[in-house]
């Protein structure tokens, strides 16, 4: 198999770091160059139909990160006494609909439960010198549905409304004016 060669011009400040591209890809400066190229052109491709680069942390705690090209459709949170939650909605490059979902961590009142319930007008003139609290680590979760149908189980109903309403939308409008 033949393959084609180019020759790449690298100005003296840039040789350092291709220097450690190579050395980060085992010695394979092509390898990392096509990797980058490649890499490159996605990002740029999406972002000219109207994407943008998604980073989402996924997982428990710290989690890690995840990364896409989409559209933020809507966003909706709602909270409890011991948690709050945010589901945030985007269509993929490929027509997918990505909900990515925050939990914050769960707070666990201390030893007067019923203070901590009832509202902040509770607690003004009843803190005392030992109060205690505890939480559970929040996790966040991404979930991919094919269609809109699949989209509505997953999320709540007026946050599906708003979504349904702007999944007809394209990510751009070119205007000829």
């Amino acid at each position: 198999m033949l393959v084609p060669n180019k020759t790449i011009y690298v100005s003296d400040d840039d040789l350092p770091f291709y220097e450690r591209a190579q050395d980060l890809s085992g010695g394979n400066l092509s390898a990392a160059i096509s990797a980058a190229v490649r890499r490159y052109v996605e990002v740029e491709q999406g972002r000219q139909q109207g994407y943008d680069e998604v980073t989402v942390r996924v997982g428990a705690g710290a989690g890690r990160k995840v990364r896409f090209s989409g559209v933020l459709l809507g966003e909706w949170g709602r909270s409890t006494s011991t948690r709050e939650e945010m589901f945030r909605v985007y269509r993929s490059r490929k027509g997918k609909f990505v909900l990515h979902l925050e939990r914050s961590p769960e707070w666990t009142p201390g030893p007067d439960p019923a203070k901590w319930s009832t509202g902040w007008r509770s607690w003004v003139g009843n803190w005392g010198a030992t109060e205690t609290w505890g939480s559970a680590v929040g996790e966040a979760t991404l979930n991919v549905a094919d269609s809109l149908a699949a989209l509505r189980d997953l999320v709540p109903p007026e946050l599906y409304d708003l979504i349904a309403a702007a999944a007809e939308q394209p990510p751009v409008e070119d205007l000829d004016i």
